[in-house]
């Protein structure tokens, strides 16, 4: 049996990969503030025989962050897959510090803590997954704090892959290119959802990453519309 945690999991993204991952008899943690969405997701899981345990809380919350740990209890995780992220999409003068600070809470310290406290039950041969952004790697105007959020995520990720090491514990960064989830229905102008990644081609790049033989390491996954950036 595997045991899997995802944060994000009511839709988009985080459903998608849970869908992939979801098998007979294994279990998976399901992180979501939308109770609604997140049994849908959990239902989705459950019909392909595997348990779902929904999760709610607000990752912006160190305390809640807590509170979800101490629920994931001890019993050995074979994978974290940090998923959830927000993003505030606004010229750099009109961005606040309230949307600054929770951007970096849910973006970056929520992945932080997550591997942090939960490494002592993951042993060799387990993955941490990070959910990064094309926008990990180039800036692209009035995206600043996701940015931000992302080129910092990134960092952390690399260093702890070699940290992590000596463990055996693979870490695998995910930069998808602009991706059909309901993010865009609160960013501002047209956008050619037609031409973006599916949230399902994700979900399946991370479950053949997380599926390959213990010493065998899919470190960095990049995924685009073959027509290139919008």
């Amino acid at each position: 049996m595997k045991r899997y945690l995802i944060t994000g999991a009511s839709r988009g993204i985080g459903r998608a990969i849970a869908e992939k991952l979801a098998s007979a008899g294994d279990c998976l943690l399901l992180h979501g503030r939308d109770r609604e969405a997140l049994a849908r997701t959990c239902e989705l899981v459950g019909a392909k025989s595997a348990k779902a345990v929904p999760l709610c809380y607000d990752l912006r919350d160190p305390a809640e962050i807590q509170k979800m740990v101490d629920e994931i209890g001890t019993t050995p995780l074979d994978g974290l897959i940090n998923n959830a992220g927000i993003a505030s999409v606004k010229p750099l003068q009109e961005i606040t510090l309230e949307e600054w600070e929770a951007t970096f809470a849910v973006n970056v310290t929520a992945p932080f803590l997550f591997t942090q406290k939960l490494l002592p039950i993951m042993s060799a041969g387990s993955t941490i997954v990070n959910i990064l952004s094309v926008a990990a790697r180039t800036g692209f105007p009035n995206w600043s704090s996701y940015c931000m959020s992302k080129f910092a995520l990134e960092g952390f990720s690399q260093a702890v892959r070699e940290e992590l090491r000596p463990r055996r514990i693979r870490v695998l960064n995910v930069y998808p290119a602009a991706t059909s989830t309901e993010i865009w229905k609160g960013v501002a102008g047209e956008w050619p959802r037609e031409q973006m990644l599916s949230p399902d081609e994700i979900g399946a790049a991370v479950a053949y990453a997380v599926s390959r033989p213990a010493d065998v390491a899919v470190e960095n996954i990049t995924l685009q519309n073959v027509s290139g950036r919008l």
